[in-house]
């Protein structure tokens, strides 16, 4: 294991889940940190134990460069970014907007590479970065009516692993984590969007039930905590040689293991059953 004391570590979508879970457990290995979210005001418990609070919309350039530019200012460098920010808006394809695909791709795309683009001069200069991406399953797999936000963490995944092979000269690691089922908001806003987006028409009656799935999974207490994500996090950027990947959480593991070794036409009714 590497020592990050004295690093400084950017972490976005900070304001609750897997990115409180990472911005505690990086300050306890002694790096500076700064939290990032658009709602600052539900960070005031991280600022307590330590945590600079930065604002930060992803979808917005001026907020990007902005935020850059002050950690630069007063720190001389990003070390290490956690681009945690991210969220799934689910519907059937055809129903969804293509003004919400594309927030969705801003989120949990562009804006991810934008401020990937910013760190990385420094980070260049310095012969030190690390990059963690933060994926997810659902950028190995695929369910019904999660279409758009499952093209966003395929795409994620493809982009991390070219960006490892591009970076990797210049003493940069670019990681990718795949979390399973954690317990978070993510199921609450998944569901509600997907009954709001498809609860009626064509795709009605699939739609309620996948959403009802969801809720029982998410209201099972089988999920795991943030912070199994949050220790891989600092697995990862403590490690001398981190690896390319790392999943966890409930049903990882079993869920790519399923994904890797049946045909599609076996896996598509595993999902089937499953929804």
């Amino acid at each position: 294991m590497a020592s990050i004391q004295g690093k400084t570590a950017l972490v976005t979508g900070a304001s609750s889940g897997i990115g409180a879970s990472a911005v505690e457990l990086l300050l306890a290995q002694g790096a500076t940190v700064y939290a990032a979210a658009r709602r600052t005001e539900k960070m005031q418990d991280l600022k307590t134990k330590g945590a600079k609070i930065i604002s930060l919309d992803i979808t917005q350039e001026s907020s990007i460069v902005t935020a850059v530019r002050q950690i630069e200012d007063e720190q001389g460098s990003v070390d290490i970014l956690i681009n945690n920010a991210g969220y799934g808006s689910y519907g059937a394809i055809e129903d969804v907007p293509m003004d919400e695909a594309r927030r969705q791709f801003d989120v949990n795309i562009f804006g991810l590479a934008r401020l990937t683009q910013l760190v990385l001069p420094k980070m260049r200069s310095n012969r030190y970065g690390k990059i963690v991406n933060i994926s997810s399953v659902g950028g190995k797999i695929y369910t019904p009516f999660g279409g758009w936000y499952h093209a966003t963490k395929h795409a994620l995944e493809g982009m991390t692993d070219a960006l490892r092979l591009e970076v990797k000269k210049f003493g940069i690691d670019a990681v990718i984590v795949e979390p399973g089922g954690i317990a978070t908001e993510w199921g609450a806003i998944s569901a509600k969007n997907l009954i709001k987006t498809s609860g009626s028409g064509a795709y009605a009656e699939q739609a309620r039930k996948t959403a009802e799935r969801i809720d029982q999974m998410y209201a099972s207490g089988k999920l795991s905590d943030p912070g199994v994500i949050g220790r891989i996090i600092v697995k990862a950027v403590t490690a001398s040689r981190p690896r390319t990947r790392y999943a966890a959480g409930a049903m990882s593991g079993l869920v790519l293991f399923l994904r890797r070794w049946l045909s599609d036409r076996a896996f598509d009714r595993l999902v089937e059953s499953m929804a």
